[in-house]
C-alpha cells in the first residue's frame, strides 16, 4: 500500500520542524523501563522511528546503528529506535541482534508518539523511517523521513551529528 499524495501531504506538513522543541514523550523500553525523551537534556539524542521489528530493511538500519555506535557516543548522542511493537518484541529483536540502544515500543496507544512526530501511517498501523536529531537543550535540527522501502544513509547521521558538535 503506498500513502496517497494527499495523506502524503498531511502526513509531512505535521512533522515537527528543524528549529522546533522536541514533542516530549515517555515510552518503555525493551526491559520494560520508561525512558522520558525530557530526561536525557544535555545529550543529543537520534530518535529513529522504524515500522517493525524484524523487518528487513529495519534489521539492516539498525544493525548498521549497531555497528557504528562510537559514532553516536562520539557525538555525545543516545540512540532511541521506536516502532510499534510491544516491549516483547523490542527485547526479543534487541536479544536477536545484539541492540545495546534502547528500543522503545510505541504500543499503547497505537503509534501516540509518532502521531506526534509526525511519522504514523494510520493506513497500515506504523511508524515511517523518521529519524529525528534532538540537541542537548531538546531543539529539533536534524529531520528526515524516508518514503517506504528506502533505507537512511548512515553518512548522514554523521554529518548531522558533527554540525552539532560545531554549533
Amino acid at each position: 500500500m503506498t500513502v496517497s499524495h494527499a495523506a502524503h501531504a498531511e502526513l509531512v506538513s505535521s512533522v515537527p520542524a528543524v528549529g522546533e522543541e522536541a514533542p516530549d514523550f515517555e515510552l518503555v523500553n525493551q526491559y520494560g523501563e520508561p525512558v522520558r525523551l525530557s530526561a536525557l537534556r544535555g545529550r543529543n539524542v537520534v530518535v529513529v522511528f522504524f515500522p517493525f521489528a524484524f523487518s528487513g530493511i529495519c534489521t539492516g538500519e539498525l544493525c548498521e546503528i549497531r555497528d557504528n555506535l562510537a559514532l553516536f557516543e562520539g557525538g555525545n548522542a543516545t540512540v532511541l529506535g521506536i516502532s510499534v511493537d510491544s516491549k516483547f518484541a523490542q527485547r526479543a529483536y534487541a536479544d536477536k541482534e545484539g541492540y545495546s540502544f534502547d528500543l522503545l515500543a510505541d504500543f499503547w496507544p497505537h503509534g501516540e508518539v509518532a502521531r506526534q512526530y509526525g511519522v504514523f501511517d494510520a493506513g497500515t498501523g506504523m511508524a515511517l523511517r523518521g529519524t529525528f536529531i534532538i540537541d542537548a537543550a531538546g531543539i529539533i535540527r536534524y529531520v528526515v523521513v524516508n518514503p517506504r522501502g528506502q533505507a537512511r544513509n548512515l553518512a548522514e547521521y554523521r554529518e548531522a551529528l558533527a554540525a552539532l558538535g560545531e554549533a
